[in-house]
């Protein structure tokens, strides 16, 4: 919760600590008296940036390397689903990832309904739509 903006913001004395807008992203939290909560440093785009490569790569495990876009998801285990659509100069994936508890390893990936031996595909500039499906076995 300390990451998250809006939760600083549950209550006229939470708002009080936080003292910054609860919509935008602090660059740091004071973790010591007697500024202990406080935000510092809104709008500022290091921040932001570092919040969306830690929800991009980290949880949904979106990363390109190259020519390859790689795709290995950390889910918390309520999270059923999710999908996203990448663009590659002209050509679109579109991504669903679903948890499931009937895989018996991690994860399988497959495009264009063809399973892949690895969790990360080629990118290919075809101008086409690809389908980019990811079966995630819940907690792993």
């Amino acid at each position: 919760g300390m990451i998250n903006p809006v939760h600083h913001a549950r209550s006229a004395a939470d708002i009080g600590i936080y003292k910054l807008e609860p919509y935008v992203m602090a660059a740091d939290v004071y973790a010591a008296p007697p500024h202990m909560g406080r935000g510092g440093w809104s709008w500022y785009t290091g921040s932001a940036g570092w919040m969306y490569r830690l929800i991009v790569e980290s949880l949904l495990g979106l990363r390109r390397e190259g020519e390859h876009l790689r795709l290995a998801p950390v889910l918390p285990a309520d999270w059923r689903s999710f999908g996203l659509d990448y663009r590659y100069h002209d050509t679109i994936y579109r991504i669903t990832v679903l948890q499931t508890d009937d895989l018996d390893g991690g994860s399988q990936l497959s495009l264009d309904s063809t399973v892949q031996e690895q969790q990360s595909i080629v990118l290919i500039d075809d101008g086409l739509e690809h389908r980019v499906e990811i079966r995630h076995r819940s907690g792993t």
